[in-house]
């Protein structure tokens, strides 16, 4: 048995690779259900209806969606340059706490600025903050060929570990009775309610906005022209005078700041203060959904709001039919490796 690369991929089969994927992914997780002793049938339409069959189940499912839509566009457009960026976890961390050290509450009094000016340095130290901890990987990638896995894997416990030593000293809310998080957002920051008696807010907007921006400036710019070429192909790009190591240092610097953006719209927009439990996983799950999107940042919505129901949806079965919650988590790493597979036999065939 042998792998052999297609001529050109269908248009049928790159639509029906997430879908396949999809499939199998429910099909593998029911074993693990009926395992648990639980009716699969019933706890998958437990899932459904927790994830979407409601107004209270789908406003949860969009409040965690919105920082979902960010680290996936960030996973995405980093992945498309070939620049595999694990460190999106770190650098949401890294975003929330750079929003809150610019807009938050120290000793009673903020910063004395306008709201609208300081919401603006607020969301640009966050997107900073994110954009400054990816370029380092990158500039090592491209200067000294060291693998930007290592380390934007490694950054991710860099940056927890930080955070956690603020949270416990300078950045500690006094009035939180020793529980560690981070001193409270000003009221005046806080991003607005879609829906009334909800937490869906208007980051999530601001996420949608984004996501159909990227997809513009990947297929309509030379930027975006210069970015799937270098993911085509670092060394023919270079041959025909493109500049390699300036592309990924613009790949980094957007790719660091959606993630960072991400965390300063989960503090604005839900928690309002930093804590060590502030992200279920968002980082990682973004390069779910990127796969899920196959890259493609208008798709990435439709995959996060699929995580993002996954996820909501787990709580109510678990309480339903006694189903553990992880199998949401494992429901989410399923289809990572159903999209890789899918994603390999769309670009190969299996020749005996």
């Amino acid at each position: 048995m042998r792998l052999e690369r297609r001529d050109r991929p269908s248009r049928l089969a790159l639509l029906a690779a997430p879908l396949a994927a999809v499939a199998v992914t429910l099909a593998l997780s029911s074993l693990l259900v009926a395992w648990a002793g639980a009716p699969v049938g019933r706890a998958y339409a437990l899932l459904i209806e927790g994830g979407f069959g409601s107004r209270f189940a789908l406003t949860e499912t969009l409040t965690r969606a919105t920082p979902l839509i960010l680290t996936g566009l960030s996973a995405a457009l980093a992945f498309r340059a070939r620049l595999y960026n694990i460190g999106i976890e770190g650098q949401l961390y890294a975003g929330a706490i750079a929003a809150v050290a610019v807009g938050g509450l120290h000793g009673g009094s903020g910063f004395a600025a306008p709201a609208p000016l300081l919401f603006a340095l607020m969301i640009g130290a966050a997107m900073a903050a994110g954009a400054l901890l990816l370029l380092g990987p990158a500039l090592l990638k491209s200067r000294f060929g060291v693998d930007e896995v290592v380390t934007t894997l490694l950054l991710n416990f860099i940056v927890l570990l930080a955070v956690s030593a603020l949270l416990d000293g300078p950045m500690k809310d006094p009035t939180a009775m020793g529980w560690p998080q981070s001193v409270a957002l000003q009221d005046s920051l806080q991003l607005d309610k879609l829906v009334p008696r909800s937490r869906v807010h208007t980051g999530l907007l601001a996420a949608l906005a984004l996501s159909a921006a990227l997809w513009a400036l990947l297929r309509f710019t030379t930027l975006g022209f210069e970015i799937r070429a270098v993911g085509s192909g670092a060394r023919a790009a270079a041959f025909a005078g493109m500049p390699v190591a300036a592309t990924a240092v613009k790949v980094a610097l957007l790719s660091g700041a959606l993630a960072g953006l991400a965390g300063a719209v989960e503090v604005a927009g839900r928690t309002g203060y930093v804590t060590l439990d502030m992200s279920p996983g968002y980082g990682m799950s973004g390069v779910v959904i990127a796969m899920l999107a196959m890259l493609n940042p208008l798709a990435v919505v439709a995959a996060a709001v699929f995580v993002a129901g996954m996820l909501v949806g787990a709580d109510s079965m678990s309480r339903a039919v006694a189903v553990p919650t992880y199998i949401a988590d494992v429901i989410v790493a399923i289809a990572l490796i159903g999209m890789l597979v899918a994603t390999l036999l769309t670009q190969y065939r299996i020749r005996r």
